[in-house]
């Protein structure tokens, strides 16, 4: 398995397809096999994933693993304790609550690379940095979370997931690095990687037994005898069946017979 760590730069999409208006992961990674596990939004910096193991995305964005992603916000205002202790609580965002998150007031990074563009500033509005973590994986989770408790994220950067942390590895926006596996314990309840098996997979390779056709059911019902069907093939319809062979209108005991004559004239 083969795992590397990218600084993914602002304003680069999480995408190896070729984009018209913004640069792709594509400009930093050439390596065919690799795909993107753990996205970053656009607007976000940091730590992802690229590795050619089919399982590995999901088994980082499953809350169930406790894979703890560690992002640093800078959100627009000086954050206040009651918002922090609603992060750490969760919050209800219109998907559903989060889970409680880990959150602290934080001075601001003294590792901290300049973006381009910068964040604007505002003289008299301050803003403040929080260090955040999550384990989920919803779309734009940190920024809604923060936004809900009042104080939007200006800038947002991912620097760990689990023990990976990007800042020890020293990576500036678009520097990559290859890891070994081995040497992390995020990897060792890792599942085995396999192809992706379709619908008809199954089929043909009889993994999964197939629920017998309604027709095959039928004959079974009718003590092994197939059921009958009309000259031309296929189902019979209900005009073409014996009386006794008619489905049956289930009823309550109350139905009367229709004496109506449907707006027709006597004759």
């Amino acid at each position: 398995m083969k795992v590397v760590i990218l600084n993914k730069p602002f304003n680069v999409l999480s995408q190896f397809r070729e984009d018209d208006t913004h640069l792709t992961v594509s400009h930093y990674i050439h390596d065919p096999a690799l795909r993107i596990a753990g996205r970053l939004d656009l607007d976000s910096e940091g730590l992802i994933f690229l590795t050619d193991h089919g399982g590995l995305n999901q088994f980082i964005t499953n809350p169930s693993n406790k894979k703890y992603k560690t992002y640093y916000a800078q959100v627009d205002g000086d954050i206040t304790d009651e918002a922090l202790e609603k992060l750490r609580q969760g919050v209800e965002l219109n998907d559903g609550i989060t889970l409680p998150a880990k959150a602290a007031k934080v001075a601001e990074p003294e590792w901290l690379w300049e973006r381009t563009p910068a964040v604007r500033f505002r003289a008299n509005i301050p803003t403040s940095w929080v260090e955040i973590q999550i384990c989920e994986g919803r779309n734009r989770q940190v920024r809604r979370m923060t936004s809900a408790v009042g104080f939007p994220t200006l800038r947002l950067i991912r620097t760990r997931i689990g023990s990976i942390d990007l800042i020890q590895m020293k990576l500036q926006p678009g520097d990559q690095t290859e890891i070994e596996p081995l040497l992390y314990p995020d990897f060792k309840d890792l599942p085995a990687d396999k192809p992706y098996e379709g619908r008809s997979f199954a089929k043909k390779t009889g993994a999964a037994k197939a629920k017998p056709h309604f027709s095959i059911a039928k004959d079974k019902e009718n003590g092994g005898k197939p059921a009958k069907k009309k000259p031309g093939g296929g189902t019979p319809r209900i005009w073409q069946m014996d009386d006794a062979d008619k489905p049956r209108r289930k009823t309550n005991g109350t139905t009367r017979p229709n004496t109506k004559s449907r707006g027709r004239r006597p004759r």
